[in-house]
């Protein structure tokens, strides 16, 4: 039965996520565009200077296009906005006396708005992707890449969502949470390689940002795709991913736990 709960939560969820048609072929536009620009964009620089590049300029393409058609999943300005809402209007109230635990209803709404965004966007995006001229279509990697690709990717959208439930933790302790979404975006975005793919940056702080949580979205699982990590060291981002899917999931749980002990609910 508690089970059921949530699988039937999920469902719900996923279904209203699904009829938001138009916003998606507009976000399939926006994304298409986005990724054109980007793909140009390095091409003039990888021409000045193929070399200077950690990686070919196909696999670069790859990993635009992937970012592209993923991006719901794995962008942290996609926010529950009535999550925030029920918080600092009293709200609240009417999930805490649900028959359910509120950590896992919250993880279980994030997972599946941002699953259906994806099933909306996704597809196109890669099919067209995929048809393009050489070297700016997205390549196909051989089958085990592609299967450690989609447990790289399992892990990394558990991460993604995860730190979402930190925020969303953290709203309770302050008045107004823009500040600490935007915090919260701003620093993923750079860091997980949203905006300068992670391999770009120097050597030594390269491997320092490898080792944080931030790294454990995207960049994994899209660089296993691309074939820049194989092997043991596939291995062992994917390890890193879990480790780091445990420590913000129990994190975001105490959080929640401390802040329901406190929180006060005035009005009538």
């Amino acid at each position: 039965m508690f089970k059921k709960q949530y699988i039937s939560f999920f469902r719900i969820r996923f279904t209203n996520g699904l009829q938001y048609r138009i916003a998606a072929y507009a976000g399939i536009s926006t994304q298409f565009a986005w990724g054109a620009m980007n793909i140009l964009m390095f091409r003039a620089f990888y021409r000045a200077d193929a070399l200077a590049f950690p990686m070919e300029f196909s696999q670069f393409a790859s990993y635009i296009w992937l970012q592209q058609a993923l991006l719901a999943m794995f962008a942290l300005w996609f926010w529950e906005m009535d999550i925030f809402n029920a918080i600092t209007s009293g709200g609240i109230a009417y999930e805490l006396v649900r028959p359910v635990d509120i950590y896992n209803m919250w993880f279980i709404r994030n997972a599946a708005v941002r699953l259906s965004r994806v099933v909306l966007r996704c597809l196109p995006i890669l099919i067209v992707a995929a048809f393009l001229p050489e070297p700016y279509n997205i390549s196909l990697p051989n089958i085990l890449d592609f299967g450690i690709f989609i447990i790289a990717m399992i892990f990394g959208f558990l991460v993604a969502v995860a730190y979402c439930m930190l925020f969303y933790a953290l709203s309770f302790y302050v008045i107004n949470s823009t500040g600490i979404r935007l915090l919260a975006a701003a620093i993923v975005e750079f860091l997980a390689g949203g905006i300068i793919p992670l391999p770009f940056f120097p050597r030594n702080i390269l491997t320092v940002l490898e080792l944080l949580p931030f790294a454990s979205m995207q960049h994994t699982p899209f660089w296993i795709y691309t074939g820049y990590i194989k092997g043991d060291e596939a291995v062992f981002k994917i390890c890193l991913q879990i480790f780091w899917f445990v420590v913000l999931f129990l994190l975001g749980r105490i959080l929640i736990k401390t802040a329901l002990k406190k929180v006060v609910i005035q009005g009538g």
